[in-house]
């Protein structure tokens, strides 16, 4: 899903960077202090899992986990991406530098409306819940990759065969994204559910009042 170097023009280049600026800001903003463990881990997690990937022309298909990254953290999903690609530009020559700001808008902003379409559905039981989580991981790769055949398009309308292209092979990876979403907020939701977004109230004080009598337990 990484564009390589070389390929957009300079007119998108310098939309990608400005707009990944702004969502970076805001992501960083809304970045509170006991959420910077979490923010970290899953940018390693982002970072790893699309370290293996099979080449496309000026792009790739891997796994992504953008959708589940987005869905746990929201805006911060900016900043977190931001961070992983450029380790990954900087130490493995992935993506690159001035591709960037466009990589991070390509990933990132489906991550953050993926967040506003689905969290509030990730606490509801059974089917619900499940059905979410696929429809979270599912088109956040595929809005994913549609931002990648508009910057190709914009770009050069010869290109238009290769986001194509993109599109079409990054299906199967649709269906795993989805199903790696299911696996991963319903292991959650069992083990550390204030990890998941808009947690209830209710249930959150619930579980701060259980571990506060487990730690005068254990002293």
């Amino acid at each position: 899903m990484h564009i390589s170097e070389g390929f957009l023009s300079a007119p998108v280049l310098g939309v990608g960077i400005i707009l990944a600026a702004a969502g970076t800001s805001v992501g960083l903003k809304k970045l509170k202090e006991d959420k910077i463990p979490q923010a970290a881990i899953l940018s390693a997690a982002f970072f790893v899992a699309s370290l293996i990937h099979l080449p496309m022309g000026p792009s790739s298909a891997h796994l992504i986990l953008n959708g589940s990254l987005g869905l746990m953290l929201g805006w911060v999903a900016f900043p977190a991406i931001l961070i992983a690609l450029l380790l990954q530009g900087v130490l493995f020559q992935f993506g690159g530098i001035t591709t960037l700001g466009v990589n991070t808008i390509i990933m990132a902003t489906p991550a953050v409306l993926c967040y506003y379409l689905f969290a509030g559905f990730v606490h509801k039981p059974g089917a619900l819940s499940h059905a979410a989580c696929f429809a979270c991981g599912f088109l956040s790769v595929f809005f994913s990759s549609l931002l990648v055949g508009t910057a190709l398009m914009f770009t050069q309308e010869s290109f238009l065969e290769v986001a194509w292209a993109v599109v079409i092979a990054h299906v199967p990876v649709m269906f795993i994204e989805g199903l790696v979403a299911i696996f991963c907020m319903g292991f959650l939701k069992k083990v550390q559910p204030e990890l998941l977004p808009k947690w209830p109230a209710a249930q959150q004080q619930a579980a701060l009042d259980n571990r506060a009598k487990m730690v005068e337990k254990q002293v």
